[in-house]
């Protein structure tokens, strides 16, 4: 009698178990239904099927399983929903995750992966919310997995970014609206052209510049650098170039969106207050909006009383009355009368600014700064430099320079970097007596204020 119960008791323990391990997958005997949810296995994250804000129309998603809110990090079918309640995705003999109606009518979504036909595929979800395809019991080789399919949600361990061998480049695009999650307008994307950079794009047209990496953090996002919640993994090698996060505190839920109002926002959870909080958003003032102010432009938001946009050093207004009545789309030309490339040339240093667009700078990360401005010198047709990698410290690592346009160059209160821009020796001489007359300082062979380089009052110019 007592074997028996051990028996009956054994049985009942492993059918547990077996449910357990069976809440986070899904198999050729086990799919999911619409009103079935499946759990990853530490609970944080959930997969079924959903309506949007003033929707009935059905997808499949993954959202946060433990908080009141409920925020969709990812959608399988986003431009082919389902009018109805008979949803039901599965893993089939090909091993492909599919997503059909119960009478097989019609595929609303695949992953539509090649694989060798067998019982043993199965989909998990995992608890970083990274819903995978296994091929076989053998769960290091896997054949697909949403990480490389994003949504609007950029979630901790997720790379975006090129695989070079794959030509796999991961982004997030924006929902259409909160009640329709198909593709929107806004993209979020690497962009390998010249130095890599990350842009917000709508449509096709750059909108948001995140810069270049500058081995702190992206050049346009100055709060990277310092004080941050999260830690950056950047590779560039000969396999990738991606971008990843970890947050400090692994339990800290927090996600970067792609809105469909063209931000592009970080947001934690407080569950106190049990809401989400921005703790930063992109674009936020008219300097962050790209080339708000034209090639050769500089743009300054706490100068908008005025007019936000001026010119880099050496140059002035291409047209000077749309500069006065505040359109500076049409940027800078050099001034007339400076002649580049002759003896006394030299450089004055804008200090905590976001550099220009690298799309079309030369990079040579084998130069520290002091080689790159000897490089430059040499070159009649570099308009100025900066380091690369201002991880290295003064000396930097790395040298970038720019021998064409200068886009979408803006100042920071705090963050940013320097940028090192090329001056005959005339106009270094009158910056020179200009600043001396304003301040009464001595000069010598350099100079270094806390101004900015046309209002002089907020930026560091070194001329030298």
């Amino acid at each position: 009698m007592y074997q028996e119960r051990g028996i009956l008791v054994s049985m009942q323990i492993l059918l547990i178990l077996r449910f357990c391990t069976c809440m986070d997958t899904i198999t050729l005997i086990q799919p999911v239904k619409d009103g079935d949810i499946l759990v990853s296995n530490g609970e944080t994250f959930a997969l079924g099927f959903f309506s949007p804000a003033n929707s009935t129309n059905r997808y499949v998603g993954i959202w946060y399983n433990k908080i009141s809110e409920q925020t969709i990090v990812w959608v399988a079918n986003r431009d082919r929903p389902i009018s109805n309640s008979t949803g039901i995705l599965s893993v089939d003999h090909t091993g492909n995750l599919v997503l059909q109606e119960i009478d097989q009518s019609f595929v609303f979504w695949s992953t539509n992966v090649s694989g060798v036909v067998n019982d043993s595929f199965t989909a998990q979800l995992l608890d970083s919310g990274n819903l995978v395809l296994f091929q076989g019991l053998n769960k290091e080789v896997y054949s697909w997995q949403s990480f490389d399919h994003p949504s609007n949600t950029y979630l901790q361990g997720m790379k975006l970014g090129l695989e070079k061998k794959t030509g796999l480049n991961r982004m997030i695009t924006s929902w259409k609206s909160s009640g329709n999650p198909g593709v929107g307008d806004y993209s979020y994307k690497l962009e390998l052209v010249g130095s890599t950079q990350m842009f917000l794009f709508k449509g096709m047209t750059r909108y948001w510049r995140a810069g270049s990496w500058n081995g702190l953090g992206w050049s346009g996002v100055p709060c990277m650098t310092k004080g941050n919640i999260f830690i950056a993994n950047y590779i560039n090698n000969d396999d990738e170039v991606t971008i990843a996060y970890h947050m400090h505190n692994p339990s800290m839920l927090s996600r970067v969106v792609a809105t469909e109002s063209g931000t592009l926002e970080r947001l934690t959870w407080h569950e106190s207050d049990r809401k989400w909080v921005e703790f930063w958003s992109y674009p936020n003032d008219q300097c962050d909006v790209y080339n708000h102010c034209g090639p050769f432009g500089f743009c300054d938001p706490n100068a908008s009383v005025t007019f936000e946009c001026d010119c880099l050093p050496g140059y002035e207004p291409q047209s000077p009355q749309d500069w006065y009545i505040r359109d500076g789309s049409k940027g800078c030309k050099r001034k007339v009368g400076i002649h580049m490339c002759e003896v006394g040339d030299g450089f004055v240093e804008l200090a905590r600014v976001k550099i220009p667009d690298t799309s079309s700078a030369h990079v040579n990360m084998s130069l520290d700064l002091k080689a790159c401005k000897e490089l430059c010198l040499r070159n009649c047709t570099c308009k100025g430099y900066a380091s690369a990698d201002i991880s290295k410290g003064a000396e930097g690592g790395g040298c970038i320079m720019w021998h064409r346009y200068m886009n979408d160059t803006r100042t920071f209160l705090d963050g940013g970097q320097s940028l090192y821009m090329r001056l005959d020796a005339a106009e270094l001489g009158t910056l020179s007596v200009l600043l001396l007359s304003k301040l009464n300082f001595h000069f010598e062979q350099t100079i270094c204020l806390f101004l900015s380089p046309f209002t002089f009052l907020k930026n560091t110019i070194i001329l030298f």
